[in-house]
């Protein structure tokens, strides 16, 4: 008997073998994928590489822009020169100094009492005598009734002793009484008299007593924070009384200088003395009064080697106050016929000090020069340029021996009308020129002359209407909310120079 072949098994008659398309389809993804990503990378690094040589032109032609436009195209250099000049300079001593009150005054009570009132405003100005406070008058008073009483008793006293003495006196005429008596007598009358005067000295204390109740000030100047308050006790003891005044007009500085200008100080002092000195402020750039020296101090500050000097000023405007930083300016000399030039020509090198001077030839040249006393911008030159030679104050960072310059003026800051400071606008609009952008950035576009023609700049504030469409009352194309129109096919735009195609 013969076997049957065994059944076949469902899981491997129904599993087909796996396609060999499978493998290549997945390796074609990837394929795909990475082909993706070395393009993308490509495209951002040349991107990145793109805008890094558009930031570095930009870069170098702002850099070529601010070397002027006369260096950039290979022509003469554009500079500020100012000729030299005959003049007078005047020669200061300068200093420190600290606005002093020349009088200062701590009000205090003289008499001990209650404070009742105070008769000023903190801060305002007082003037000598007038009322500042007003202690309790009550008990001097009632002290000054009572000196003046014993003032009467002992007067009283001493007229009747006068009145024994003559009585006395007639007796002994007559021999009635002995001699002793009438001189004991003649001795009370003189004791009477010295009690009288002392009760006289008594009242007038009185009366003083009564006269400081009344607290006035002792010198015109300004008062400050009031001290104590009315209501409480004040003595002739306090130290730190009722208010402080202090004097402003006139006021003084106290500065100091170096001790080797001492000897000429003396020296000028002997011949005027009355020199005259300067206040300015903290920057050096607003004169606030002038004066006279008052005094010099008899030593020299051993730790810092300079010695102090004290100046007067009227004060009449009140430019000074107390305990104010001041810079003093003495002026020792006035030179006259010397050559000035402006002190931002000279110029430091490896030789020494030196201006740049231009020629006849329109080149410049590099001038030693030897400086004398400075008076503010000027400088008095004593050798090395003569009156009438022109000096570069401006532009010398981009000058050297023998380059050819331009002389220019310098730029005047001219405001407009709405404050700014005459930079035009960028445009509104939306055209894409570039001179509302180079003007607004500081670029070639802000350079331009004052009397160069406008360009375009694509944006509406800078398009001009045409005469003919102002005269035949035409809205201009500025105005907001409208736009220019396209110029006809063929003709060539105003603002970019190019033929406008037609459309499509």
């Amino acid at each position: 008997m013969s076997e049957s072949p065994p059944p076949p098994r469902p899981d491997l008659a129904q599993t087909t073998p796996p396609s060999p398309a499978a493998p290549s389809r997945a390796r074609g993804w990837l394929w795909f994928l990475l082909i993706v990503a070395i393009a993308g990378g490509g495209w951002y690094y040349y991107d990145r590489f793109k805008q890094q040589s558009a930031q570095a032109e930009a870069q170098k032609k702002a850099a070529d822009g601010k070397k002027g436009i006369g260096k950039g195209m290979g022509g003469p250099t554009p500079v500020v020169a100012i000729p030299a000049r005959k003049g007078r300079i005047n020669v200061y001593l300068e200093g420190l100094g600290t606005v002093t009150p020349l009088r200062t005054v701590t009000v205090r009570s003289r008499v001990d009492g209650q404070l009742m009132r105070v008769h000023f405003r903190e801060g305002e100005l007082v003037e000598q005598g007038q009322l500042l406070a007003q202690i309790d008058p009550r008990p001097f008073q009632v002290m000054l009734k009572q000196a003046e009483g014993q003032l009467a008793r002992d007067q009283a006293l001493l007229a009747n002793a006068r009145l024994d003495v003559e009585r006395y006196r007639t007796l002994l005429a007559q021999d009635s009484i002995a001699k002793q008596q009438v001189d004991a007598q003649e001795a009370l009358v003189r004791q009477y008299e010295g009690i009288v005067r002392s009760d006289q000295s008594q009242v007038e204390s009185a009366r003083l007593q009564l006269t400081y109740a009344r607290i006035t000030a002792p010198i015109t100047g300004r008062v400050g924070l009031r001290l104590v308050d009315p209501g409480n006790i004040v003595r002739g003891g306090d130290a730190t009384g009722i208010v402080v005044i202090t004097q402003l007009a006139p006021i003084g500085v106290l500065f100091t200088v170096p001790q080797d200008n001492l000897p000429v100080l003396l020296k000028r002092q002997k011949q005027d003395d009355r020199l005259p000195v300067e206040a300015w402020d903290r920057e050096q750039k607003t004169r606030l009064a002038q004066g006279r020296l008052l005094a010099i101090d008899n030593l020299v500050d051993v730790a810092t080697g300079t010695v102090k000097l004290k100046a007067a000023f009227r004060n009449e405007e009140n430019e000074l106050f107390p305990n104010q930083f001041v810079n003093v300016r003495l002026r020792l000399d006035t030179l006259e016929d010397q050559t000035v030039i402006t002190q931002s020509a000279v110029q430091r090198g490896g030789r020494g000090l030196f201006v740049y001077v231009v020629k006849d030839d329109m080149t410049v040249t590099a001038r030693p020069v030897t400086l004398g006393p400075a008076d503010g911008p000027r400088v008095a030159v004593l050798k090395g340029v003569e009156p009438g030679e022109r000096v570069v104050v401006d532009g010398v960072d981009r000058l050297r021996e023998g380059t050819r310059v331009q002389l220019i003026k310098r730029p005047e800051f001219k405001p407009s009308v709405d404050g700014t400071s005459g930079a035009r606008k960028k445009g509104k609009g939306k055209g894409k020129g570039k001179g509302g952008d180079a003007a607004a950035k500081g670029g070639p576009a802000a350079l331009e002359p004052a009397g160069a023609p406008a360009r375009a700049t694509g944006g509406e504030l800078d398009a001009k209407p045409p005469a003919d469409a102002a005269a035949s009352g035409e809205e201009p194309a500025k105005k907001k909310g409208r736009r220019r129109k396209p110029p006809p096919e063929g003709e060539e735009s105003a603002a970019t120079g190019a033929a406008t195609p037609p459309p499509p």
